[in-house]
């Protein structure tokens, strides 16, 4: 079978948000793909199957877990279809329904479905555990919490105590701030998936989206994921749905023999 490693959101290698795309020649057991991507060790270890042309069924894992939604993992397994099999546009059947990827030149669009936060109080823990002593905000969606802090400098400074946050029973915390250069900037935290921090999360956009569109007075916008590796996101809100945007780059292709 062949195995990718895809850096997402970036033109250039090592930077952006790293995951493997294995292209499976049949159905697997769910224990052999956790046993591999905890083998990869990335974030995120996609799975492809193909279904018909170019429909592909889709699944996530990080090292630990299942996951129902990864947008870089997905950019990363429309780039591995287009430099394998030449597919510009595809169909992914996937736990979170069907996800479309088409490219254009060397960006990729997906069009993944928006995820809705309402205003929450913070959970215990959760705020002392980032750092953070007066939020602008804090919402949950279906997957995460989401923190609004008052500066850019603010979110780039966070230094959170992991296994305090990774008690917190969510998939991950969304920190986010306006901008100087960017529209927004974010920092994505999963400890308690298995994951730190996330150097890009496609996912975590689908409600950063809707949440920054109303208050910035714009659809289309810049987003930059501060993490060490860093990523933008071109993200544009299309009623229901969130369109994401970026390049990738192949880093590694091999042959998975176990």
């Amino acid at each position: 079978m062949r195995l990718l490693q895809v850096d997402a959101f970036t033109a250039q290698a090592f930077r952006g948000n790293p995951a493997a795309v294995c292209l499976l020649d049949a159905e697997r057991d769910e224990r052999w793909m956790q046993d591999v991507a905890a083998e990869m060790n990335l974030s995120e270890t996609a799975f492809l199957l193909r279904r018909a042309d170019s429909d592909y069924s889709l699944r996530w894992f990080t090292p630990e877990v299942e996951v129902a939604l990864c947008g870089h993992a997905t950019l990363a397994s429309a780039h591995a279809l287009y430099e394998e099999h030449g597919l510009t546009s595809v169909r992914f059947h996937t736990k979170s329904g069907v996800l479309t990827a088409d490219r254009t030149g060397n960006a990729i669009e997906l069009d993944f479905p928006a995820i809705l936060e309402e205003r929450a109080e913070p959970p215990e823990g959760l705020l002392s555990s980032l750092g953070v002593t007066a939020p602008v905000y804090v919402g949950r969606n279906k997957f995460d919490y989401l923190v609004e802090v008052a500066s850019e400098d603010e979110v780039r400074a966070l230094d959170p105590d992991h296994t305090q946050l990774g008690r917190i029973p969510v998939r991950g915390v969304i920190v986010t701030s306006r901008s100087r250069e960017y529209d927004f900037v974010s920092r994505f935290f999963a400890p308690g998936s298995g994951i730190a921090e996330d150097p890009v999360t496609g996912s975590a956009h689908c409600c950063l989206t809707p949440y920054w569109a109303p208050k910035l007075g714009k659809d289309a916008m810049t987003a930059f994921q501060a993490s060490k590796r860093g990523g933008v996101v071109q993200v544009r809100l299309a009623g229901g749905r969130v369109k994401l945007g970026g390049a990738a780059v192949t880093v590694l292709r091999g042959e998975l023999t176990a």
